[in-house]
Formats: C-alpha cells, structure tokens, sequence
C-alpha cells in the first residue's frame, strides 16, 4: 500500500519576498523587509513549504530563469515570470488603476479597461497552473490579496477538495463601490473559491458578503457562504506586526546612534512623524493642509514644532500620481517658504525610502505619529511606532478610515476629510501630558503584543482549518462520476423503478414570472424517455391546474401543492384527507399589506395554501421583508394548524397536515414492488420527501445546504444531465 502523501502549504502572492536586482550580467536576490514576509517566514521556510509569486524583474533568457528557479527552490520559493506586458496591463493596469481606486473609494480613478481584464485573467491563469505544478491533494493554499482575486476559483474548479484560504490586505468596498466594476460577479465567483476568506475589519467582511448577495445572488448566514455544495467561512482577521523585532531594533545600538546624529541636525523643536507610499489614498496633501492651518491658526508653534515626512516613491511616472508628487512639492514648498526661519523648518520632506534602522530612529524621535489616509486596509506605521516607543511616550493621532484605527482606539482617531478637527487632535497630541501619553501606549502596546503577526498567521490557518472540517462533516455528497455510473447502473438493473421529482429548481430553474417556468423541448423528451420504464411523480408545489396542463400529455402521476392534490396517470385529482381553506381570508389581509410596502412582490392563491413572492424584489429588501412576515405568520399560524415554509423567494404558508412526505408514503404504497428509488428536490418541502424515502433510496438535493439527501448537485441542469444519462 502507497504511504500517504505528506501535505505542504503553498502561499501565494504577486510579490516573492525577494527581489531580483541585475548587476550587469549577474542576478542577485534581495530579501524583503515587509511584515508579510516576516509573518510568513515561519510558515514557507519550514519543510517542503513553498512560497510562490513573481521575482520581481521581467527575465529575457532561459539562463536567467533557470538560475532564478535554483536559487528560489534552495529558499523554499518558486517563481511565476511575467513579462513586460503582464506588469502594464495586469499590475499596473486591473489592479493599479481599476481595483485599487474602486476599493479605496477613488472611482473617479478607476479605468475599465477591457485589455487590462484580459490581461489579469491570464496572469491569474499563469498562477494557477504554477501553483497545480506544485501542489498535491492534501496540500493548503493561501492565496492573498486584490492582484489575485480570481485564482481561488482557479484552483478550485482542477482540484475540487484541496484546502484553499484567501486574505484581502486592502479594503473591500462598499456595495455601491463594487457594483461599478463591470467584472464584478467574475471576481466575487473567483473569490469564492476559497474555503475561507480574511478581511482586515468587520467592516470590509460586511461589504463582502453584501455584494455576494447582491451581484451574485448567494446569501449568507452569520458569514457562512453555501455555495457550490462547499460551506465558505469570511470573517475579519486584523494582521498584527513582530512587535519584538520592532521593539528590538528601537533598542539597537545603530538606532540610538542615528537618532543621536538626527535630532542634533534638527533641533529640539517636537517632531511630528509621517511616513506612507507616495498615493492618493493617503491623503498627504489634506495633511499638510491641515498643519500649514495648525500653524495659522496657533502661532505659538512657529519654531517648536516641524513635520518630519517620509514619502516612499511610488508609480511616480503614472498620470495621477505625478500629479499628487507635483501636488505636494508645491505645499511643502510654499508652507516652508512662508513660514521657515534661518534656524527652524517646518516640514522636514524626504521622498525617497530609509533602513528600518533609520525609520526606528524616527519612530524613537517622534512625539507625534499622524497617520491620516482617505482609506486604508490597515497601515502598519502606526503599529510599527507604538511598538518602538519603550518609554510609553509619544502620541498618535489615526485616521477613522485605517483599519487599525479599530484596534488602536485610544490613538485620537480623526476623519482626515475634517481638516479642523485634524488641527485639534495634533494640537491635543502635541500637549498631551505624559502621563496620559504613557496610558495610552501601554493600552496600545498590550494589544499589539498580543495580536501580533505570529497570532494573525495562526488564526488564520486555524480558521480554515475549520471551515475545512465543517465541510467534510456534511452529510450529502457531491454527486460525481462514480456516484452517477451507480445510479444509471442501479436503474438499468431495476424492473421496477419509482422517481419523485420536484418542478421549479429541480427540472426548469426559476423566472421571475412563475408561469414562465413551463417545461421545454428538453424537458418533456426526458420526462417520456422515463416513463417508458419508470413511475415518474412530479411532486411540486405548483397549483393542479398549472401541473395537469403543462404534463397532460405526458405518461406521469402527479402531486400538486405540496401534497393538497393527488393525481394518477390518467385518474381525477383527489386530497388525502378532508382539508379548510378558512383561515386564508385573515392570512391574505395580512400579505396584502406586506405586498403594499414591498415592491416587486406578488401573492399567489393556491387551492389550500397561499404563497408570498419576493424574486422581483430589491435584494436586501426582499429578504428584511422575509424575517418580518415570516415572523408574523408563525404566530399567527401557532394555534390554527398552519405551517410557515420559506422557499427560493417565496414564503407559503399551508395546514400542517400537508406535505410532500405523505403525499410520497401514499405513493409508495400504490407501487410497493419498485425495486429502484429515486427523489429529487430543491428546498425544505422536499427534505419531507427525503426523510420518508427507504435506506436505499438514491435521494438527491440541488443546491448547497445542509440536507437529509445522500447525493447533491448544483442545479437543475446538473438534474436534467443525470436523467438523460439514467434515459441513454
């Protein structure tokens, strides 16, 4: 017997963290600073682990990459080469100028660019079949990030059972943000391919699951996702720093040299720290808007005070952001020329990048870290500060928009739009006692410390771990090859055969008109293909006119609203038992008023029961609307014998003495001698049906939650596909 395969974990990310620099005719490979990295370092190094991702640099000849491969695999990583176009029209173009400015609010921003969406699937496909080259069946992928979005679903659909997590370090808009792309639904349903998904903030893994359930039509319950038979976990996992390497390197003898040599160059006037990427997200221009006004408006600063700002060259050949760089030249340039004296500046302005031996002096320095973007997934400065201030002094002032401003809530928290109140909250920062100032950061370093980027990588793997168990502790099981060859097989042998089957969402999928769901060509050749060897029952919750019209022709019984009607092949219809329709005049006064305050919807009067439809309703409202009424139903159903089911945007309500269980008991013993059964069926009324079928009875359910059926499928085409199968 094969020994089991031992399983690896392969992360995935644009950017290795490494870079390749070429010097001259040589390659040589620089290892990154960035917390991901660092984060990641105790998970890719160990084992046969494996970090997969561009290096970096477009390589011209197959010498270049097969050195690159050799020496990434000694590093445990595995390069995706990328060409000069890729970077343009998938790096630069879809992720730079399409998702980055949707996510972060800038839609005036944004391009919808169809070259660029070309150009970023087939980049997502290059990752895709490096990560298949690499990946083996119990192996855990962790995907991250917006260059990405597609590649779960990528992965997922060559290999359905491995373990995929996914994990967003930008903001994930708002609905009315997201629905502006034009790929929407493509990057929700790519997205959808991991088994979990992390987010910085509640915030963002709320608008994730809104607009799943808005543009791709899945709704979720307390963040679990049912879609395609796989149970889908989104939840918010704020990523921490190594808060011990940041507090280690403050303590460094090169550090406190360099803070020694930069605080004699400047002076003893308090520092306020700023340090981001050059990007319009940031909001640096609002900031020194606000501190010129600072300045203004409290004179008393004028020589005490400066801005020590750190901007990181960025895409700065790009229209916009050369725009922002020319934007902030001219600021810094005209608050130092008004207001600088011979022996004071206001605004200390470096564009360019430091060592994280330098940026820790600063950090040490600072008596004021503002932190102040538009919109940012979490922003690590402000992290990386308080972890470098030993002595507890110092004081940070966050924008309300950082992710981390929902840990850090005793940083003053500010909206970077109000300019006023971004002057009051440095002028607070700046005369803050020390006593408070060493409060706050001790409060801030504990729960740094705590939830640092070693815990953020646990929960994480932890998290999906989770998900990954819950998913195979379902009780269906996708109906595959094997499982459809066992039941054609199973049919074939059979003499005599006995099939229940739904209507709406089992043979024919919806519409948003329900008497525009009537059989096709298709449906009606399946159907006759059947009968010509087995009992075939349609079980539906259809009134008996609708089904005794469209099947009149057909060799069928049938079971009409949820087993009110009976009805053999070529007998009159007839009830089980002795039913009232009085209770519907109350319950119609009742839907009628929730018709009248929701839009789109629609009653629908059976014989003995009464349905609700919302499919044409605003999503969102629709189902608000559910949770009220069905809430009001059932206490109004409570002592008259009625029963509340909700279905696919519907709500009916109908005697307890109906169901689709019975209705098939009673069928079942009109053809005791079936040697073969099959049930299929879409929604709760038919797990009544399912409950009832014997041990060996093929049941199957279409869709992906939670069922008493053995088999399921995705959709009634799945169903349909099966039949004409079981007919050939």
């Amino acid at each position: 017997m094969a020994a089991k395969q031992s399983s690896k974990t392969i992360i995935v990310s644009n950017r290795l963290p490494v870079r390749i620099v070429k010097e001259g005719e040589k390659l040589a490979f620089m290892p990154s600073e960035g917390g991901l990295a660092t984060g990641l370092g105790s998970i890719y190094k160990q084992g046969d682990n494996i970090w997969l991702g561009w290096p970096g640099a477009v390589l011209n000849t197959k010498a270049e990459e097969a050195q690159t491969k050799k020496e990434l695999k000694e590093q445990n990583m595995a390069p995706v080469f990328l060409t000069e176009q890729d970077i343009e029209l998938y790096y630069e173009g879809f992720s730079n100028e399409t998702l980055w400015p949707n996510f972060h609010y800038f839609n005036q921003f944004s391009e919808f660019n169809h070259e660029y969406w070309e150009a970023y699937k087939a980049v997502n496909q290059k990752f895709a079949d490096q990560i298949l080259k690499n990946a083996n069946p119990n192996d855990t992928i962790w995907i991250h990030d917006y260059q990405l979005l597609l590649l779960p679903a990528l992965v997922r659909a060559e290999r359905p059972d491995i373990s995929i997590g996914f994990f967003l370090h930008i903001p994930f808009p708002s609905y009315e943000s997201f629905r502006l792309l034009p790929w929407r639904r493509e990057l929700l349903l790519g997205m959808l391919g991991a088994d979990f998904l992390g987010f910085h903030t509640y915030d963002d893994t709320r608008h994730f699951l809104s607009s799943v359930s808005r543009l791709a039509g899945i709704g979720n319950e307390h963040g679990h996702i049912n879609y395609n038979n796989r149970q889908i976990m989104a939840d918010a996992l704020p990523m921490g720093i190594d808060y011990d390497k940041y507090a280690e390197v403050a303590a460094a003898p090169e550090t406190l040299e360099r803070e020694v040599r930069y605080r004699t160059s400047i002076g003893s006037e308090q520092l306020i720290l700023c340090i981001d990427r050059l990007d319009y997200s940031k909001g640096i221009p609002q900031r020194l808007k606000a501190f010129e006004k600072l300045l203004e408006r409290y004179p008393e600063y004028l020589e005490k005070v400066s801005i020590l700002m750190v901007v990181v060259p960025s895409r700065d050949q790009v229209g916009k952001y050369k725009e922002l760089k020319e934007e902030i030249d001219l600021l810094v340039g005209r608050i130092n020329g008004q207001y600088s004296r011979l022996s004071w500046t206001p605004i200390h302005y470096f564009y360019r990048s430091f060592p994280l031996h330098a940026l820790s002096a600063f950090y040490r320095m600072a008596h004021v870290c503002l932190v102040s973007p538009m919109r940012d997934g979490m922003n690590l400065v402000c992290k990386e500060f308080i972890a470098s201030k030993l002595d507890k002094k110092g004081a940070l002032v966050l924008s309300e928009m950082a992710g981390a401003s929902k840990e850090l809530s005793d940083a003053l928290l500010i909206n970077p739009n109000n300019r006023y109140q971004m002057v009051e909250a440095i002028r607070e920062a700046l005369e803050m006692d020390e006593k408070e100032q060493m409060q706050r950061m001790t409060v801030m370093q504990n729960t740094l410390k705590r939830y640092n980027i070693y815990n953020w990588v646990d929960l994480f793997m932890n998290r999906l771990s989770i998900v990954k168990k819950a998913q195979r502790s379902l009780t269906t099981k996708l109906l595959d090859d094997k499982s459809t060859n066992t039941v054609k097989s199973a049919y074939k042998k059979s003499k005599e055969p006995l099939i229940f089957l739904d209507y709406d969402g089992t043979l024919q999928g919806f519409y948003g008109d329900p008497q525009a769901a009537k059989p096709d060509a298709e449906l009606y050749s399946i159907v006759n293909g059947l009968t010509k060897k087995a009992n075939v029952i349609i079980i539906s919750g259809r009134d008996k006119t609708t089904l005794g019209e469209w099947f009149k022709e057909c060799k069928v019984d049938l079971i009409g609203e949820h087993g009110v009607w009976l009805k053999a092949y070529k007998e009159d219809w007839h009830t089980i038992t002795n039913l009232t329709d009085t209770w519907k005049e109350a319950i119609s006064e009742v839907l009628d008023g929730y018709v009248a305050r929701t839009p789109g919807s629609f009653i629908e009067e059976k014989d003995y029961s009464l349905v609700w439809h919302y499919r044409k309703v605003e999503t969102g409202l629709g189902e608000l609307r559910t949770r009220e009424l069905t809430s009001h139903l059932k206490y109004l159903a409570s002592n008259q014998n009625l029963q509340v089911l909700e279905g696919d945007m519907v709500v009916e309500i109908k005697s307890t003495e109906i169901n689709k269980g019975r209705a098939a008991r009673n069928w079942m013993k009109r053809y005791e001698g079936a040697d073969f059964i099959m049930a299929a069926g879409d929604d709760w009324t038919d797990e009544d049906t399912f409950k009832v079928m014997p041990s060996d009875a093929y049941t199957i359910k279409v869709g992906s939650s939670n069922s008493a059926a053995k088999f399921s499928v995705n959709n009634y085409e799945e169903v349909r596909e099966l039949l004409k199968k079981m007919n050939s």
